[in-house]
């Protein structure tokens, strides 16, 4: 078998064909142990190794399983975090949510930092990395804590990223203040579940569905107690579901943060929002 027919596999399968050439890249780097640049030069993968990758390809065809899932990682910001099905898979929109915190961060020489929902632990890490912050992660699940600690262990992040069991701010110790607090939050309203892509249905629904039909649940519960952790000059980050931007904007203000700051992602949707505690 040849390696675009195990192409062929995926794209009778609805991928698309970028996608699908991808996705097999990624198959035989990890299952073959095949780099880019052996498959330009020719190289040629054994019988054995071609039937691997076929198998996964076949796997991720039949089930719609995502394929950072069947190779056990997924790439963000230029690191291999380690995903499962205890955690949401990082998304390229999210990248756009850490470099505008980082980018406060820096800026303001701040040194402590909350990511409230931490999941995989992406976010915290990837901050930790680039700043002089520590980051405390929260999460309410504690497989997706354990994901996030193996991730935050294998960039070496050592007492720069932690992580902690709380559902929100249920956790926060007295007297704990943060200098930025950053989030994505569940926010698809479960009238949406029925319309989810195949593969986004394997990311633990905990953390994509609210329990209000506007998604706005958890942007609500944080804002409200945000005040509480947040010191004064500091900031709060949220990633934003499609067409909730103006209604977090609202949110914010009235829990009386100003400078807000709306970023939209490279199709034009309002994909995150920043303000600032005065």
């Amino acid at each position: 078998m040849a390696i675009n027919e195990i192409v062929k596999i995926l794209t009778d399968s609805g991928i698309e064909p970028n996608e699908a050439n991808i996705e097999v890249r990624l198959l035989i780097e990890h299952f073959a142990n095949y780099g880019y640049m052996d498959l330009v030069m020719g190289k040629k993968l054994s019988p054995e190794k071609l039937e691997i990758v076929k198998e996964k390809a076949e796997l991720r065809a039949k089930t719609h399983q995502p394929i950072q899932h069947i190779i056990g990682f997924a790439d963000f910001m230029g690191e291999k975090f380690i995903v499962n099905p205890s955690v949401l898979i990082p998304r390229d929109e999210t990248e756009i949510l850490v470099r505008k915190a980082i980018d406060i961060i820096n800026t303001n020489n701040f040194k402590k930092v909350l990511d409230v929902g931490t999941g995989s632990g992406c976010i915290a890490c990837m901050v930790a990395k680039y700043t002089n912050s520590q980051v405390i992660g929260l999460d309410i699940s504690s497989d997706a804590l354990n994901t996030a600690l193996d991730n935050a262990s294998k960039l070496n992040l050592y007492n720069k990223a932690i992580f902690r069991k709380s559902d929100i701010f249920s956790n926060v110790k007295p007297g704990e203040s943060f200098d930025v607090i950053v989030s994505n939050p569940p926010y698809i309203p479960p009238s949406e579940k029925k319309n989810i892509q195949k593969e986004v249905t394997f990311d633990p629904e905990i953390a994509l569905y609210t329990k209000d039909e506007k998604g706005l649940e958890f942007y609500e519960k944080i804002a409200d107690q945000a005040p509480k952790f947040l010191n004064k000059g500091g900031y709060i980050l949220f990633e934003l579901g499609i067409g909730q931007s103006q209604e977090v904007k609202k949110i914010l203000e009235k829990k009386g943060f100003s400078k807000i700051e709306i970023i939209k992602d490279l199709a034009g949707i309002d994909r995150v929002i920043s303000a600032a505690l005065i």
